[in-house]
């Protein structure tokens, strides 16, 4: 069940704010995200979905995968957890890289925090500030269709919650 999403940007500031509340409990929804099992189920818009190489859930440790459609990979990302509060919030560095995490030289970061908030009912709000280094690279996110993936993703989250 989808509800009070909220999709925000802010050029000055240089982040995109994402904000959704799922109907099932914090341990379930902080799971889906923090398992490669279940991320590869749910992150990215079909027909792409996130193909997990590594998944390293410390401090230090990173999430390296590849969007897959149907014509292969479509590219790599990386991501190193910098802070992590078990069922609370995890903040990450997030590049584009090689198949080996190697991060592309020039490409675009990101610094990703993501917090969970158990709300009334059994639901969950995910609460998401993702700080870009430049202007340019959140114009980039909204322009090539940021929120609509994240929304996808999200409904696939829903789908795949309702299983578990």
């Amino acid at each position: 069940m989808t509800s009070n999403f909220v999709f925000e940007h802010d050029l000055a500031a240089k982040t995109i704010h994402m904000s959704r509340e799922f109907n099932a409990p914090i341990e379930k929804v902080w799971r889906a995200f923090t398992e490669a099992e279940l991320l590869d189920k749910w992150v990215g818009p079909k027909p792409y979905n996130a193909v997990t190489k590594i998944m390293e859930f410390t401090v230090g440790g990173i999430w390296l995968y590849a969007m897959v459609g149907p014509e292969g990979p479509k590219g790599w990302s990386r991501a190193e957890f910098t802070a992590i509060e078990n069922g609370k919030y995890f903040t990450t560095i997030n590049m584009f890289s090689d198949e080996n995490g190697n991060t592309v030289d020039g490409a675009p970061r990101s610094i990703t925090e993501t917090k969970f908030i158990s709300i009334d009912g059994g639901k969950t709000k995910v609460d998401i500030v993702k700080t870009f280094t430049s202007e340019a690279t959140v114009k980039m996110f909204v322009e090539m269709g940021f929120k609509e993936g994240t929304i996808v993703g999200y409904t696939q989250l829903d789908e795949l919650l309702a299983t578990l």
